[in-house]
């Protein structure tokens, strides 16, 4: 097993090229709690590249083999978790960050269920399952940051806003990649949605249905701001430092959300992004409002939010009913 330094910068590696955003806002916490976060990206990085069968994000790969490879990722995760070399720095990282902040395996099996998903070739019928995807694939690592963070997984409720954080951060992606994701032969626009905007499956992205696409996005993007107000909330707890990471990490994925809303029918002209000057201005305001309380606004917004994690959880515990395969 490689050691600690050596797993960090490799880490570090990974977050650099797999998430500009996330690794900008990344600096900002204190050295520990930065590599902490690394380490953990490293191995969520890692899962999602091997399921899909690509290299951070990008082009997917062949996709036959998904379930052979999710069995190969759940083997060497629990690997790390039994402090075990895994034969992947990735995996040994989650390992080293387990041992060091008391993340526990259930906590990573449930990101593996989100991958999962992916590797079954599914789509969602409904909001319930597509908030259900989020929470596993981004809202569940959520609350493993919030643990390495040093969260006690006893605090219900900052978990709950980490974990809302996760979702704002997956309906921006969602929302911001559906022409990538199409192009891919993916849709994560629930069925019911696409149903009753009258486009039929596999044609959202038809010139004719772009209003209508529009439509949807922004109640995607609605979702998203209330979900990041929500974290908004829990950030407020954490540590001087980490607090001003989350809250900018919080601006820039929201931007994301913002701006797809914003340009409407013309959101997947070109991929959206946010330039390195406006992450330089969202880490400003970040830390401004660090020292701020949560604006009223705010707190109002997050009372709004559709499904709690506790909600979702009990969605993941029902048998698997409303997936459709695609």
């Amino acid at each position: 097993m490689k050691d600690r330094a050596a797993l960090v910068s490799n880490a570090r590696q990974s977050i650099l090229k797999g998430s500009k955003s996330f690794a900008a806002a990344s600096h900002l916490f204190d050295r520990e709690t930065r590599e902490r976060v690394w380490l953990l990206y490293a191995w969520c990085r890692r899962c999602d590249d091997i399921v899909d069968a690509q290299d951070h994000g990008g082009a997917l790969g062949d996709q036959s083999g998904a379930a052979e490879r999710l069995q190969a990722v759940r083997e060497k995760t629990m690997l790390a978790f039994a402090g075990k070399p895994a034969g992947d720095p990735a995996f040994d990282a989650l390992g080293l960050v387990a041992r060091e902040t008391g993340l526990a395996l259930d906590m990573a099996e449930a990101v593996i269920e989100g991958f999962a998903l992916d590797a079954a070739d599914w789509q969602p019928h409904s909001e319930g399952d597509l908030m259900r995807y989020c929470w596993h694939v981004a809202g569940a690592v959520g609350v493993m940051m919030a643990v390495v963070m040093g969260v006690s997984p006893n605090d219900e409720d900052t978990l709950d806003r980490a974990c809302d954080l996760g979702l704002a951060f997956q309906l921006a992606n969602i929302a911001r990649d559906i022409e990538e994701d199409d192009a891919a032969e993916r849709c994560y626009i629930p069925m019911d949605w696409l149903v009753d905007e009258d486009i039929p499956p596999g044609e959202q992205m038809k010139p004719r249905y772009r209003p209508a696409l529009t439509r949807i996005v922004a109640r995607m993007c609605h979702s998203a701001h209330i979900y990041e107000c929500s974290a908004r909330i829990g950030a407020a707890r954490l540590k001087g430092r980490q607090r001003w990471a989350i809250l900018a990490a919080a601006g820039i994925y929201g931007e994301i959300a913002r701006e797809v809303a914003r340009r409407g029918d013309h959101a997947w002209d070109h991929r959206t992004v946010v330039s390195n000057a406006r992450k330089v201005g969202f880490i400003g305001k970040a830390a401004w409002a660090a020292m701020r309380p949560v604006p009223r606004s705010c707190i109002a917004a997050a009372s709004q939010r559709p499904f709690s994690r506790a909600d979702l959880i009990a969605l993941s515990r029902r048998e698997p009913g409303g997936i459709v395969a695609t």
